[in-house]
């Protein structure tokens, strides 16, 4: 029989304490929601004790309807001379409305002394008190041993007290937090197996990534009998994070045969993934494990040769599994095998036989000679090659735009843009300001189409990059431009080439736009059927 691993997300907390990060009480809703979709056992919303904003999230938390998670509040021991019910944040956390507690106290003497300036009985009277009084005012209680591992290197037998009192208080659960994230792997397995054979109630591990070690840690402790594992989505958290639970999951479902969420729910976590970046306002780095969409990705001709033959001769695992998907891209470094897979995946007959071959790789040849890259833009080369095999029709088209720069003494620079297109057979003019000339177009061109496709809304760029290709051209170089796109549950990226970097954030621009409205129906339809055409502009 599979043992079970609880997962308690800490991206609503532990999470906001990362550098730029900063949820506001709507997001934190919305994350919470998503996690409770994605599974996870425990969501920690916060500190009500430290702020309006946290308490204003479990007020509002108390109607948004989780169907798995509990919400729990996050809160230390009582504070050293009082009683219990006495301290305030004790109190905050009993009145926040939540079922579940999690407190930390100090596990470490140095703490102890020098931070809490108490004796160690007084520190260990506070671990007790504090757990005893949450569970009397019938809290579940999570006892968060914070700096566990360093109190225990340097006096083991105090540390193992201070839990083995959050025990006798009643604790449900006892949580090893390596605060500085300085501990190894075999450290932690060692020192969690003695904990895990001397302590009867469950075990929790609580990593940080100061070594790039808080996914080793975690799954090495819970390897040595640890059941709930504490992390955030992403990794983000505090000086260099906390263990990313998008990574701790599959390991212990896929590879080491845990029971940790369903495998439907587990197909969602990619997505989920993006939708707490985009809410953080913060870049998917392109090769995040599992879930970065270059995780899945493949260049090198030899490699792509062999994965059409079978994915598993470069793949760990099916990406489907974690709600990713494989991707080849194609490049001056790729082969022919590149492009054939790229083809197929689109339902499109791309063959040795087939005459459209050799003038696509040509073309492609070319626009790469001139600067364009399509390994880092697959949205352009499947609109590139949707083009040759004509099933791209157009539906609007650009007549002109113009761009307005002022800037005046006591103003900041303000840009705006007047688009004119024709939709549908209509002339269609539009004007938007923007914080720059490229979003100035941006906001004109969706102001323009949103009357004939209201899903425009739901996409924004999310990044915008330029690549100078020869610097000694100074400002007459050409430039490069990569646009990502999204819609919270996909992202693509789009390519445009120029002299002029207003025309080649247009190009980009348009096709991520263009992409945008083939929408996941009709490409799914296409790969079925790909004699059918779809209406975009055509290049």
């Amino acid at each position: 029989m599979r043992q079970s691993v609880t997962i308690f997300d800490t991206t609503l907390r532990d999470g906001t304490q990362g550098e730029g990060i900063s949820f506001s009480v709507d997001d934190k809703l919305k994350i919470a929601k998503k996690l409770d979709e994605l599974g996870v056992h425990y969501i920690e919303g916060g500190w009500p004790g430290s702020n309006s904003k946290d308490i204003e999230f479990f007020e509002k938390a108390k109607s948004i309807g989780l169907r798995h998670a509990k919400i729990t509040a996050f809160g230390s021991t009582r504070r050293k001379g009082m009683s219990a019910s006495e301290d305030v944040n004790l109190n905050r956390l009993v009145e926040s409305g939540v079922q579940v507690a999690t407190i930390f106290g100090k596990s470490w003497d140095f703490h102890v002394h020098t931070a809490l300036q108490t004796t160690l009985d007084e520190n260990l009277a506070m671990i007790y008190d504090s757990v005893k009084y949450l569970r009397e005012q019938g809290l579940e209680v999570i006892y968060d041993g914070e700096h566990f591992f360093d109190g225990y290197k340097n006096n083991p037998d105090y540390a193992m007290e201070t839990i083995r009192k959050a025990q006798e208080a009643g604790a449900n659960w006892v949580v090893l937090c390596d605060t500085n994230g300085g501990t190894l792997p075999g450290e932690i397995s060692e020192i969690v197996s003695r904990v895990c054979s001397e302590l009867t109630v469950p075990i929790g591990i609580h990593a940080h990534n100061d070594c790039e070690l808080g996914v080793a840690n975690s799954l090495a402790a819970v390897q040595a009998g640890a059941r709930q594992v504490q992390g955030t989505i992403n990794g983000i958290g505090e000086r260099c994070g906390n263990a990313n639970l998008c990574s701790v999951i599959p390991n212990l479902q896929l590879k080491l045969n845990y029971d940790v969420i369903s495998a439907d729910q587990l197909k969602t976590l990619s997505s989920v993934a993006r939708y707490v970046n985009e809410l953080a306002n913060i870049h998917m780095p392109l090769n995040q494990p599992f879930v970065g969409t270059a995780a899945f990705a493949h260049k090198g001709g030899i490699h792509v040769s062999a994965i059409l033959k079978h994915p598993k001769t470069y793949e760990h695992i099916e990406p489907e599994l974690v709600g990713n998907k494989q991707r080849v891209l194609v490049s001056e470094l790729a082969g022919q095998s590149n492009l054939v897979f790229k083809a197929q995946e689109l339902g499109l007959d791309f063959s040795n036989e087939n005459e459209k071959t050799k003038s696509i790789i040509a073309k492609i040849k070319e626009l790469e000679h001139q600067g364009y890259q399509f390994e880092g833009a697959d949205a352009s080369l499947e609109l590139l090659l949707r083009d040759a095999f004509g099933q791209i029709e157009e539906i609007f088209a650009l007549e002109s735009f113009k761009i307005l720069v002022e800037k005046s003494q006591n103003r900041s620079v303000i840009s705006e843009a007047i688009v004119k297109l024709k939709v549908h057979g209509e002339t269609v003019y539009q004007a938007a300001e923007g914080n720059g000339p490229v979003n100035a177009l941006d906001n004109a061109v969706r102001k323009a189409l949103e009357k004939y496709y209201p899903d425009i809304r739901n996409i924004h760029l999310s990044d915008y990059k330029v690549r100078v290709f020869d610097e000694n051209d100074a400002t007459a170089a050409k430039v490069r431009v990569l646009i990502e796109s999204s819609d919270f549950n996909n992202s693509w990226s789009t390519v445009g080439v120029s002299e002029n970097i207003i025309e080649a954030s247009w190009e980009a621009l348009i096709d991520s736009i263009r992409y945008a409205l083939i929408g996941k129906t009709r490409r799914e339809a296409i790969a079925e059927a790909p004699s059918e055409r779809i209406g975009l502009v055509n290049h």
